[in-house]
């Protein structure tokens, strides 16, 4: 089959979702969106995006509480948190058909896999996104910064579809670039996701502003950068050690940052530490390589939400 799609379905409207599917909608796709707990907000009134690149509302979006309403589609795009994982066997069956592709914007490592399993590897894409989202109330989301994606393919097949898939991301306005090596690229948005989310939550619930005001914080985000610079080395990934001042660098301008993480601690939902943490500290392990300052904030992530969920 060639690549290319005619129907999108999204699988997880919060922040991210939402705000992806919603700026796909607006450049003409025809975009389904699976709504949980906001369902009755969303499809009554719509959507409303407040944007650095420009706000937008969209009064009216195609909202479905079941992906049996929704049907078969041509593009999955799972952008719920990896601890709904979970649902994915029952979800993603009801929305194929034989040609469907299914894109992950999920963090850490291990969701491909999951999704793979379901689907096949041939049918799974991978996508990172660089981005400053937060969900304000049902139907309404706040992009302060950034909004790049990197595409890849799982299988090794290929077939064009991370290339498609990424024009048509940037035709709706999507800073998007497909990438021959995904496994690479996830590593390198580890480093920003392992040290900036865990610290927010080992710290009880802390913006970003408030971690790098410390000198000696600033000094462990740097550390925990290196070190999952070093177990990407130690797979076969090489990954530059620029990265640790362009992350650091790239988040001062951020302010009072609240990280996906920090939201969910907050919040009281369930946070993703195996994706984030567990996942990489458990493949460096395989390889040979000790992160023994991911493994301390691994061990205070987790004494810090047993605190909260007594």
């Amino acid at each position: 089959m060639s690549p290319g799609f005619q129907s999108i379905a999204i699988v997880g409207s919060g922040a991210i979702g939402l705000y992806y599917g919603g700026r796909l909608a607006r450049a003409g796709e025809e975009v389904g969106f699976l709504v949980r707990s906001d369902f009755d907000a969303v499809a009554a009134g719509g959507l409303r995006v407040e944007s650095v690149h420009g706000d937008f509302d969209l009064p009216r979006v195609r909202a479905f509480r079941s992906p049996e309403e929704i049907g078969p589609v041509d593009l999955v795009v799972v952008s719920w948190k990896a601890t709904a994982n979970h649902l994915l066997e029952r979800t993603l069956p009801p929305l194929l058909h034989e040609g469907t592709r299914v894109l992950t914007l999920q963090n850490g490592l291990g969701n491909c896999e999951a999704i793979a399993a379901i689907v096949g590897p041939e049918r799974v894409l991978g996508a990172l996104c660089f981005v400053c989202i937060n969900r304000i109330s049902p139907g309404h989301v706040r992009h302060s910064a950034g909004g790049r994606m990197v595409i890849g393919e799982w299988g090794a097949e290929g077939g064009g579809w991370a290339e498609e898939t990424a024009r048509r991301f940037k035709a709706a306005g999507i800073p998007a670039e497909a990438v021959a090596d995904l496994r690479r690229s996830q590593w390198e948005k580890l480093v920003w996701n392992v040290p900036f989310n865990g610290l927010s939550v080992a710290r009880g619930g802390v913006t970003t502003d408030v971690l790098l005001a410390s000198k000696e914080t600033e000094e462990e985000i740097r550390g925990l950068m290196a070190e999952v610079i070093a177990a990407a080395r130690a797979l076969g990934l090489d990954l530059d050690e620029g990265l640790i001042d362009f992350n650091v660098e790239r988040t001062r301008p951020m302010g009072p940052y609240r990280t996906s993480s920090m939201i969910d601690y907050v919040e009281g939902r369930e946070v993703e530490v195996g994706p984030i943490w567990g996942e990489p500290l458990r493949r460096a392990r395989e390889a040979g390589m000790a992160m023994p300052k991911l493994e301390r904030l691994l061990g205070e992530i987790r004494t810090r939400l047993a605190l909260r969920d007594p």
